[in-house]
């Protein structure tokens, strides 16, 4: 949908219009205009009307809101042994979410076609079948082009090297599909519990790390790479061949793969991030340590892009964000090294969103481009 309808359609959806008077002071188009297409969307089964707002000195006016009946969008965040599921109404208010395990090395056929069997039983189950589907978004640990939506060169996903993901669950489903690198998304859901600040940086700490960045508001994506900081080189006494091919990736010392190897060389055994974040809490030395060194080094990558891009706030989020001492070394290596300037009015803190970070900024990516056009 394009055009005055779809603009108007925007407002309700994102929450800053609630009545045909809103519309028209926002969109600057006609009152009579407005009533026109709004009645062309309700007849369409988009929007609803019902109830009554605050009077603002003439008659108290209808409140305006999407249409339970129109549709729900599938949206899903692939981890390296997880995937999170969710339907989400065209306001990005999440319907169901849930969880199930899934191994990214078992290839991109087999991990898309049980994501999709996922969707169909959450829709089977959740949905009923008057209300329909309008389009899907998976969310993609690895570099993916923005022009293809093929993921290119990933470094932990053998198999998924310019595989056609969208393409291969368009043939499923005859709808708009997305696909974007889960740092992005994780980025655009987050950007929505900081009104006001226009730029912020995203980083995600699991079993990898990404940034995703917002520039005046919007997701930037640049060609594909934008934000991209797990293969910056750090500085090390020692050399680490990452698995990209390079040594010396900041995800070859910092990520959570790179952790639970050296838990696992000291004799400490875990399965995944989360495990970390635990035996920090329980203050075992080993693991506070290297979640202390992670932190620095993170912070001082960080450092070079804060300079450069001076965002009002840089929020960590993903798995390893609950370990305090990651945080704090963060912080510290960007307020010691960054110009004061560049840190005088930034904050670094937790990513607000929780979990459903990147299945919320699916679904707002998702909207603009399934139905709003």
């Amino acid at each position: 949908m394009q055009g005055a309808q779809g603009d108007l359609l925007r407002l309700v959806a994102t929450g800053k219009a609630e009545s045909r008077a809103d519309l028209a002071r926002l969109s600057g188009l006609a009152a009579s205009s407005v009533s026109l297409r709004v009645e062309e969307l309700i007849d369409a089964g988009l929007l609803a009307e019902e109830g009554s707002g605050t009077s603002r000195g003439g008659r108290r006016p209808r409140l305006l809101r999407l249409s339970p009946e129109a549709g729900v969008l599938a949206v899903a965040d692939l981890g390296a042994h997880h995937v999170r599921l969710g339907l989400l109404d065209l306001s990005g208010a999440p319907l169901v979410v849930e969880e199930q395990p899934c191994e990214i090395t078992d290839g991109p056929q087999r991990t898309l076609d049980r994501i999709a069997d996922a969707f169909d039983t959450l829709l089977a189950t959740h949905v009923p079948g008057h209300v329909p589907l309008r389009g899907l978004c998976t969310g993609i640990p690895g570099p993916v082009d923005p022009a293809t939506l093929r993921v290119v060169t990933p470094s932990r996903m053998p198999g998924w090297n310019e595989f056609p993901v969208a393409d291969h669950l368009a043939r499923r489903y005859d709808l708009p599909v997305l696909v974007e690198n889960d740092a992005n998304l994780m980025a655009a859901g987050e950007a929505r519990w900081w009104p006001g600040r226009q730029n912020l940086m995203v980083v995600k700490a699991g079993t990898g790390i990404g940034c995703g960045v917002i520039a005046n508001g919007h997701l930037h994506r640049g060609r594909g790479a934008a934000g991209d900081i797990s293969h910056v080189r750090v500085r090390s006494d020692s050399s680490i061949l990452c698995a990209c091919g390079h040594p010396d990736c900041l995800e070859a010392y910092a990520s959570g793969a790179a952790l639970m190897s050296a838990l696992a060389d000291a004799g400490i055994e875990v399965s995944r991030p989360a495990d970390i974040v635990t035996l920090v809490n329980d203050a075992v030395p080993e693991a506070t340590s290297l979640v202390r060194t992670a932190g620095r080094r993170i912070g001082e990558v960080l450092t070079v892009l804060v300079n450069f891009f001076n965002p009002d706030v840089v929020a960590v989020g993903g798995s390893l964000s609950a370990a305090e001492p990651l945080l704090t070394s963060i912080r510290a290596a960007v307020w010691e090294r960054c110009l004061p300037l560049a840190t005088r009015d930034l904050e670094i803190a937790p990513a607000r969103a929780g979990r459903d970070a990147a299945l919320l900024g699916a679904g707002t990516l998702l909207l603009e481009a399934a139905l709003l056009g």
